[in-house]
């Protein structure tokens, strides 16, 4: 890319509890920009989100972003004491400055309008994704940092998730940093892949991370199992979830 990265990350290292979580860690995330990070449990893909928000110390390295920029982020799951009376609408009111009016245009942009007067632990876990990208954006975000986004969605509303995510970056002109699971829907929904296990064992373009030795390896069956792949709609889903068609595409997928 031509422009210079929003997000230098140098060197990183982080022990905890007398073991190395992340060793030499370093990567750069340019503007508008699909970045997944991907690799097994305890490989230290969230405490890499979490050295970058700044909410952990490294031991070693540096992370440098642009100045005045603006990071919304998505935790992978939010715990909400059940006896708490609180409407969708009003979670997503909480902090500085939220206008109500503002709050309604963000909600109806990410499709979740309908349950804006339901108390938040009565929605479903796919609305309850929705809730929190839309609290991630309602800073106007230069950069998405999203933890397991999908977490707790369905088969069928995983796609449509990355879709959206996909259709946010171009919107909002924002670069994305996600960990996800879901190898079969990241090697077509992201545009750099990094591939961790407490290092990167390999990175770059889906296509080639797919084939890569350290990234078979690790992955065994199920990467041997998924194909990179590009699926050609013959319609799109807009911001606020309404299909737009287009009769001359066709569906090769």
């Amino acid at each position: 890319m031509n422009s210079s990265p929003i997000i230098q990350v140098h060197d990183i290292h982080v022990k905890r509890q007398g073991k190395w979580v992340l060793q030499n860690v370093s990567f750069e995330l340019f503007p508008k920009q699909i970045m997944t990070l991907i690799g097994p449990n305890g490989s230290g893909k969230t405490t890499l989100l979490k050295v970058v928000l700044g909410l952990t110390k490294p031991n070693q390295g540096t992370v440098r972003k642009q100045a005045k920029m603006n990071i919304g982020y998505m935790p992978q799951r939010l715990s909400i004491n059940t006896t708490l009376p609180i409407t969708v609408e009003k979670f997503l009111l909480l902090g500085k400055h939220r206008k109500k009016s503002h709050v309604a245009d963000k909600m109806a942009e990410i499709g979740i309008s309908h349950v804006a007067s339901h108390p938040i632990q009565s929605i479903s876990g796919g609305e309850l994704q929705r809730v929190l990208l839309t609290r991630a954006l309602l800073n106007q975000p230069h950069v998405l940092i999203l933890d397991e986004p999908t977490q707790g969605v369905d088969v069928n509303g995983q796609a449509e998730l990355y879709e959206l995510i996909s259709h946010i970056r171009d919107a909002y002109d924002c670069a994305v940093l996600m960990v996800s699971h879901d190898l079969h829907l990241v090697m077509a929904a992201t545009d750099q892949v990094i591939c961790l296990n407490n290092h990167i064992c390999c990175s770059g373009h889906p296509n080639s991370v797919s084939q890569h030795p350290a990234y078979l390896s690790l992955f065994g069956d199920a990467a041997n199992n998924i194909a990179t792949y590009t699926h050609h709609h013959n319609h799109h889903h807009d911001i606020d979830g309404s299909i737009v068609t287009h009769p001359k595409a066709s569906d090769d997928g």
